[in-house]
């Protein structure tokens, strides 16, 4: 894949946009509310599909090489076995998701940018629900129900993360917008 300049800029400035969401933490339990989320799904919807999941890939691969980037000024590859690892694969397909939604026409304006930010909110919960419960349970031998986890790891912030989706699709649809406008 050979990538661009203007693309490695911008597959950068996503990167360090998602490691500063992570310094943005308020920690309660075993996953800590940061912006990343935001970021991840920002990276898809302005990015596409390639360059926004590549991103969050980067992300992922400078925290798990060492570089301390990851919420709560974690990396390491000893991360993967935190119950919160499963969230930051989650950011990876969420960008890539969204991006393919939005970029390929399938959904399109705000409303279809607010459904498709619920769909990479909802990737970022499928992965990191799967893996915290898999840590919990395999690997810390807590035996803690499928319901736990859930309340655990998402049902504290649902809140937070429903106006993240919102506020990130407003963001996007008037970046997107004046690109538009901008191409022309």
């Amino acid at each position: 894949m050979k990538l661009s300049i203007r693309e490695m800029i911008l597959i950068s400035l996503f990167t360090a946009l998602t490691a500063i969401g992570a310094f943005i933490s308020i920690p309660i339990g075993d996953v800590p509310i940061t912006l990343q989320s935001m970021f991840s799904l920002l990276a898809g919807l302005l990015l596409g599909p390639k360059l926004g999941a590549l991103s969050q890939l980067v992300y992922v691969l400078l925290g798990l090489s060492g570089i301390r980037i990851f919420a709560g000024f974690s990396g390491g590859p000893q991360t993967i076995f935190k119950p919160s690892f499963g969230f930051l694969i989650g950011f990876i397909f969420a960008a890539l998701i969204v991006g393919k939604f939005i970029h390929d026409g399938k959904l399109t304006g705000l409303k279809g940018i607010v459904l498709t930010a619920f769909l990479g909110t909802f990737v970022i919960y499928l992965f990191g629900i799967s893996h915290m419960y898999i840590i919990l349970n395999k690997m810390m031998d807590k035996a803690i129900s499928l319901s736990a986890t859930i309340k655990m790891g998402c049902l504290i912030f649902l809140p937070g993360d429903i106006l993240k989706a919102i506020l990130t699709s407003f963001i996007a649809f008037k970046v997107l917008e004046r690109l538009k406008t901008d191409r022309i």
